[in-house]
């Protein structure tokens, strides 16, 4: 099976989602499980890219200065600041620790 082959049936396998999305009837998305399962969801692939983007390089895991900006950048959220102060913060330390080391 060739690179082709594997890009092709992912394709069709995206497209046969998409529609299956058409002829599931509205009145099973708006029960409570349903919709609860949606919602976690969303927040359990958002935690997998964050852990991803931050932790993976290639194939190894690294811990470098996105791990403390992360950190920082989940305090300041949670003391509800500002979502642009906080990414400018977290870029800042990233910045910081990446200038020393």
């Amino acid at each position: 099976m060739t690179m082709w082959h594997v890009i092709l049936i992912a394709s069709a396998a995206t497209l046969a989602l998409k529609v299956g999305g058409y002829v599931v009837p509205a009145g099973f998305l708006e029960r409570e499980r349903p919709a609860r399962i949606a919602d976690l969801l969303t927040v359990a692939l958002l935690a997998a890219l964050i852990a991803v983007q931050t932790l993976g390089a290639g194939q190894a895991i690294v811990l470098d200065a996105r791990v403390p900006a992360l950190i920082v950048a989940a305090a300041l959220y949670a003391l509800r600041v500002p979502f642009v102060i906080v990414v400018i913060v977290a870029a800042a330390v990233a910045a910081g620790i990446r200038a020393f080391t």
